[in-house]
């Protein structure tokens, strides 16, 4: 190992002003792009009928080689 050539290393980090506001939108477009699912999941199973969201969740659970019954 040569030890002349060295990295020095710093214990804090430091990021551009650009990739934290970067990285804010990223995460607020998420949770906006996650809320707008959760509420279209929630309207659609709240207006179909019952035995339609029952028979949803029971294929769902067959196709993960889980038991419901």
């Amino acid at each position: 190992m040569n030890a002349s050539v060295s990295t020095p290393v710093s214990s804090s980090a430091t990021f551009p002003v650009a990739a934290l506001q970067a990285s804010t939108t990223s995460v607020l477009a998420q949770l906006g792009a996650a809320l707008f699912l959760g509420l279209v999941m929630l309207y659609a199973v709240g207006f179909s009928e019952s035995a339609v969201a029952h028979n949803a969740a029971h294929d769902v659970r067959h196709a993960n080689g889980r038991p419901c019954h």
